[in-house]
């Protein structure tokens, strides 16, 4: 969270006229389901039968985004609320609640020209993409850029409170038994820190491009 990632797997699918799928607003979707209907994050099995009984699906807009529907209930404004940001990551972490999402996820990156945001793609849900990246950030650019978003968003946040809850997040992502957070084999490391969303973007493209021998 905040090293940039929905803003440079947006402008990447732009260029490359591809479809963008952010994963994480699967998750997200989730957990507002979730808040609405009254279920603990920590209710694993509540979580899981959530996940399996509803129907989600993303529909493309014409800025690169989607729009995301939780049985036909467009939930998209609420994907960054607060609360939905302290409890995403522990929905996450539930093996039935992620295992209920990969044939989604698959199933949509199987249809080729794909951008695909998420913490586990490269390495678990399409690990024979041609091209992976790894895009990461420091904790304390990652925090500012986070609070930034939330702000624009209209749900501010202190800034400790947003890099504890990135500390927080990365460590339960790190650490869960179904699909830790890792480097994928062959994937393309690109540290943000001290780069700008053009600059991400054309090293992105280019690694694509070289891939599809352009």
């Amino acid at each position: 969270m905040g090293s940039g990632k929905s803003t440079v797997a947006r402008e990447v699918a732009r260029r490359l006229r591809f479809q963008y799928v952010d994963t994480g607003a699967m998750y997200r979707a989730i957990a507002v389901a979730a808040i609405r209907r009254g279920l603990s994050a920590d209710d694993p099995a509540a979580l899981a039968a959530l996940a399996r009984g509803i129907t989600l699906t993303l529909e493309p807009r014409p800025d690169g985004s989607a729009r995301v529907r939780v049985d036909g209930e467009d939930v998209t404004a609420a994907l960054r609320d607060v609360e939905v940001n302290r409890i995403v990551a522990r929905v996450a972490r539930v093996p039935e609640v992620r295992e209920a999402l990969q044939a989604l996820q698959r199933s949509l990156g199987g249809r080729g020209d794909v951008v695909m945001e998420g913490r586990d793609i490269g390495s678990v849900i399409l690990p024979q993409a041609r091209v992976k990246v790894f895009l990461t950030a420091s904790i304390d650019v990652r925090a500012q850029r986070r609070q930034a978003e939330l702000a624009a968003a209209g749900t501010p946040m202190p800034l400790e409170e947003v890099r504890r809850i990135i500390a927080e997040d990365d460590r339960i992502a790190t650490t869960r038994e179904v699909a830790p957070l890792r480097v994928a084999p062959g994937a393309v490391v690109i540290d943000s820190t001290t780069l700008t969303v053009d600059q991400i973007v054309d090293r992105i493209v280019d690694l694509v491009e070289r891939a599809r021998g352009l």
